[in-house]
């Protein structure tokens, strides 16, 4: 428990940016999720559309701080190179 009113304060604010930061990478998981599901079907468009929507929900995760920009473009770089394999001509 906090000693003084500062802190007290303190560990409120910690509550509530925890449930914000823990609901955003959740969406962001669930999307990356949804996107591999994607590459497994036949339909392409479905599968570029799920990739860019986790990137543009990536993007937006680094701009505000949850997730570090190196491991965001790790994973953009890797759902890149999926998209290209999946629009790649099949012999």
């Amino acid at each position: 428990m906090a000693n003084t009113k500062s802190a007290a304060k303190r560990a409120r604010q910690t509550e509530r940016r925890t449930l914000v930061n823990r609901r955003a990478l959740t969406a962001v998981k669930n999307q990356l999720k949804t996107a591999r599901a994607a590459f497994t079907g036949d339909n392409q468009d479905a599968a570029k559309a799920a990739a860019q929507s986790f990137i543009s929900s990536l993007d937006k995760a680094v701009k505000t701080g949850r997730v570090h920009r190196n491991s965001a473009s790790r994973h953009k770089s890797v759902m890149a190179k999926a998209l290209a394999k999946a629009a790649a001509p099949k012999a």
